[in-house]
């Protein structure tokens, strides 16, 4: 057999790799001998590679051949695939690279840049034709992050999957418990070669496991999803067990010596309360107040109000406001007034990007974190436990943790958790140490009273 039918050889004798794992090198022979392959998988196991790598060897082993590489997101196919084959590529032997070339949204045969080539294609519901449109004698669809592509893209494509000879290899986390990659390892599966690839089983991949248990537990679905290859079961999961909330009330703890932190969530909508909650390390200092029906000013005049009363030894080292919204307006007025305020914009992307879709999905798991470790505090505040402990999460197609909406929590009857919001704004800041010999956060810095400014 030779490495137009064995991408296996081609990776060890072409590209010369000599660490494989098990699981990918199961792949690849059985892509080298069947025309439908889905994986589902843990995270970090290597999926990327294998794509880079197979694209390559379709390209060199094949005249007249076209690849679509498929994501339900640009940013997938930009940042993560497309640099992966480009370091592949860097590898060949020089004979060889000379002859392909990668572009910003290309990798094409030089020689015949039109009837050889790889080329990416988002696909969504709005877009579903990415599967389709593609006429040669050699067709390799790579679809990534498949549990997120809509099932109408496949209907839409069913036809160019179904064409004799071509070849389909589906790879993703398996974040949905339905669609139609759930359906190739399911119901489809004597038409699929299917795969599940544990993150325990690849020492690459191991670094995160740990990790994944303290956040979201063993027995999550996080863990499911993101370690096991498994789909999710059809339980809802809450975000902050409420037994974790529960132990926590009014638990006698050690005062530790960090300057407060505080969060302020801005009401967007008439029924929404603006909240404020006051966190000093490991306790929350009071129940969360709040309030609605007051204008930016206002509001910025309450805060302004809250922050003056505080004993110099008691202010915070931050006031982090949801910066989305009116928060802005509070921030920027915040800031002339001389305010310890920065703004949060809790919609942008999430320190850990791998792990959370946005930065509101992370705070509310390192919310969670903070209360396992039970070491900490809070006052018996029977609103914000309710809130705390009512939103669902769920999974993004990359396997991304998602925390129900505000929107979609009122969809089920339930109100904003404005409060619990708020108190989660506390972790977006560090901890600062007091200042000894300083009697307040204005005189350490030399500034006059906010009401002067």
């Amino acid at each position: 057999m030779n490495s137009k039918d064995d991408p296996l050889l081609f990776v060890t004798g072409v590209l010369g790799v000599t660490e494989i794992e098990p699981w990918q090198r199961e792949a690849l022979g059985l892509i080298g001998k069947h025309d439908r392959l889905s994986i589902r998988s843990g995270h970090g196991v290597g999926k990327t590679t294998l794509l880079a790598w197979l694209v390559l060897w379709f390209l060199l082993t094949r005249q007249d051949a076209k690849i679509p590489v498929t994501a339900n997101s640009q940013d997938q196919l930009r940042d993560t695939i497309w640099p992966e084959i480009a370091k592949w590529h860097r590898r060949l032997p020089e004979p060889l690279r000379m002859m392909v070339e990668v572009a910003a949204e290309r990798v094409f045969m030089k020689n015949q840049p039109e009837a050889a080539f790889a080329v990416q294609r988002t696909a969504s519901k709005e877009r579903p034709e990415a599967l389709q449109g593609f006429h040669a004698d050699h067709i390799l669809f790579l679809v990534d992050e498949a549990s997120g592509i809509a099932d109408i893209v496949f209907e839409v494509g069913s036809g160019a999957l179904s064409t004799p000879g071509a070849k389909a290899v589906l790879a993703g986390n398996p974040t949905r418990s339905n669609g139609f990659f759930y359906e190739t390892h399911h119901r489809l599966h004597d038409r699929w070669r299917t795969m599940r690839v544990n993150s325990e089983d690849v020492a690459r991949a191991r670094g995160h496991i740990d990790d994944i248990i303290a956040r979201y537990g063993k027995d999550s679905n996080a863990y499911r999803v993101r370690v096991l290859g498994e789909f999710p079961t059809a339980d809802d999961e809450a975000v902050i067990p409420l037994e974790l909330v529960e132990s926590a009330v009014t638990r006698q703890v050690e005062k530790l010596d960090w300057m407060p932190v505080w969060g302020l969530d801005v009401a967007r909508f008439g029924d929404d309360r603006t909240a404020l909650a006051k966190r000093q390390a490991n306790r929350l200092l009071g129940p969360v107040v709040s309030w609605h029906g007051l204008d930016l000013m206002a509001t910025t005049g309450r805060l302004q109000r809250e922050y003056e009363d505080t004993p110099d030894e008691d202010k915070p080292s931050e006031i982090l406001v949801d910066s989305i919204g009116l928060g802005a307006g509070v921030v920027d007025r915040g800031n002339e007034l001389r305010l310890p305020v920065r703004g949060v914009n809790v919609g942008e992307g999430a320190a850990i990007r791998q792990q959370y879709q946005r930065l509101r999905d992370e705070l509310w798991f390192r919310g969670r974190e903070w209360f396992a470790e039970k070491t900490v505090s809070i006052p018996e505040d029977r609103l914000l436990m309710a809130e705390l402990t009512a939103p669902l999460y769920s999974f993004s197609s990359a396997g991304r943790i998602i925390v129900e909406s505000k929107d979609d929590m009122k969809k089920r009857g339930l109100r904003s958790p404005d409060l619990a919001d708020a108190f989660l704004l506390t972790f977006a800041g560090g901890l600062q140490r007091p200042r000894r010999g300083a009697t307040g956060w204005r005189k350490r810095l030399g500034l006059k009273s906010a009401w002067s400014a």
